[in-house]
């Protein structure tokens, strides 16, 4: 069972902000930053799906995209940064994002609650501690921080109707 650390804790608050900032967006709640050496956050990331109308724009490829410009810009070795790297996210990673990591090298994934439908971390496939060399090296996950929260976010948007989906995937609240 997990311990709460105040660390953690403290973390997982600041990347609970890009979550709400997607769920006013109508995108899924889903945010996430990435903490350097275990005090600067050079990558931060909210789905933003609906938004771009890209299927593979969810918090943590965006986070990721922000730490390599961030590597650029302060002529950084991007696989050096990655690997003392922590993400913190509020759903479990899926398992594109999972992968993603892997490839990057992120050692460390802290994150809410479990994502039954998709999660690589687990809850689906293990993508983060498979036997798969060709995807970079594994890492641990410390689940269930905040993941109340992350649970009751996830229900307020389904609860919506999400006007972004396709005709024939959108439910209409009400007619169900």
């Amino acid at each position: 069972m997990y311990t709460m650390d105040i660390t953690h804790q403290r973390w997982m608050e600041k990347s609970f902000e890009y979550a709400e900032d997607a769920l006013s967006s109508k995108e899924v709640p889903v945010g996430c930053i990435l903490v350097y050496q275990g005090e600067e956050v050079i990558g931060v990331g909210r789905n933003e799906v609906n938004e771009t109308k890209n299927a593979a724009r969810h918090a943590e490829i965006v986070a990721i995209d922000q730490v390599l410009s961030w590597c650029v810009l302060h002529q950084m070795n991007p696989e050096e940064v990655f690997g003392q790297t922590v993400l913190y996210v509020t759903v479990e990673p899926c398992v594109m994002c999972a992968g993603a990591l892997r490839q990057v090298g992120i050692p460390l994934v802290v994150y809410g609650c479990a994502n039954d439908r998709f999660g690589g971390c687990g809850s689906v496939l293990s993508v983060n501690m498979d036997e798969l060399p060709a995807l970079g090296p594994s890492f641990q996950c410390i689940s269930g921080v905040m993941g109340d929260k992350a649970v009751a976010m996830l229900k307020d948007f389904y609860r919506l109707e999400n006007t972004n989906a396709p005709d024939g995937k959108r439910k209409i609240k009400g007619t169900d």
